[in-house]
């Protein structure tokens, strides 16, 4: 695969924003990601792309921003490759750039979980689209009959901005945590269906194949994420926003920025509300960390 092209042909602008913005992943074996690195590289730097794309031995995840013409061409490009010519793409829309800078990272994962057994290409745990799940929350129970329950993948800060009802959510800081925890609640789920979720899929795939390792029977993936059921039924029961990994912080279930910022001093994230307080000073300091010694 070269990183030239022909220009794609620009689909045009959404009313919603001058920029697309993507996110994408693929678990797959990618053996030579030290050869497609600065092929990575080049072809971002004259599409004047930004964002982050991580090569790992276990596949790709990407978080990517620029016109749309540009963006089409990038993925013609990469779809070019085999391995990744079937990668789902979630796709919103903003008046700027929602990097300001990009960068290609060579990883050992894609997410790290530290379960080494864990090869979500030899097999993936069965997933449920956005439709189906709205309907089986509508009803309260899957297709056979059993009580649904959602279970946040994520990081303590990033459930707080926003997450599905009644969600299982054990507030974890990170996600090398989640195997012991959910190993550590197993008998809570019997009888039920677990559906586990994140952003964009990538935590929720490999949290689901763990829980089918070590003896979950009925659990699935959301197939894309929040994202991708935000882009496909809206804001259908959750609460919240979407917090994401870039300077739009959070977004609605129309996949719209929101007003939460993160604190540049912290990092901790920051509503309108609390953006009110005296102890808010933008790039200074906020409510969660104002007073508190460095």
């Amino acid at each position: 695969m070269q990183a030239t092209t022909a220009l794609a042909s620009s689909t045009g602008s959404p009313d919603t924003g001058r920029y697309v913005n993507i996110a994408a992943y693929k678990f797959i074996t990618f053996d030579n990601t030290e050869e497609m690195r600065p092929q990575f590289q080049a072809l971002c730097q004259e599409l004047n792309l930004k964002g982050t794309i991580l090569l790992t031995l276990e596949g790709i995840n990407m978080f990517l921003s620029g016109l749309p013409a540009d963006i089409e061409q990038y993925l013609t490009w990469l779809r070019a490759d085999a391995r990744f010519a079937d990668i789902e793409v979630k796709y919103s829309y903003s008046n700027e750039q929602s990097h300001k800078r990009m960068l290609v990272k060579i990883k050992k994962e894609i997410i790290t979980m530290r379960m080494p057994l864990i090869k979500p290409e030899l097999g993936r745990a069965p997933s449920v689209d956005a439709a189906t799940l709205k309907r089986w929350l509508d009803q309260g129970v899957d297709d056979n009959g059993k009580p649904v329950v959602m279970v946040d993948t994520r990081n303590d800060f990033e459930v707080d901005v926003g997450t599905f009802d009644n969600t299982v959510d054990y507030r974890i800081a990170k996600f090398t945590e989640f195997p012991e925890v959910i190993a550590a609640h197993k008998d809570d789920f019997a009888g039920k269906t677990v559906v586990t979720f994140c952003t964009g899929g990538i935590r929720c795939e490999k949290a689901a194949i763990h829980m089918q390792n070590i003896g979950y029977d009925n659990v699935y993936q959301l197939e894309g994420g929040i994202l991708k059921y935000f882009e496909e039924v809206g804001g259908a029961h959750y609460t919240g926003d979407c917090f994401v990994f870039d300077y739009r912080t959070a977004l609605n279930p129309k996949l719209e920025p929101t007003e939460t910022v993160q604190c540049f001093a912290c990092r901790a994230v920051v509503t309108p509300r609390q953006q009110l307080s005296p102890d808010y000073v933008y790039g200074v300091s906020c409510p969660h960390c104002a007073g508190k010694a460095a």
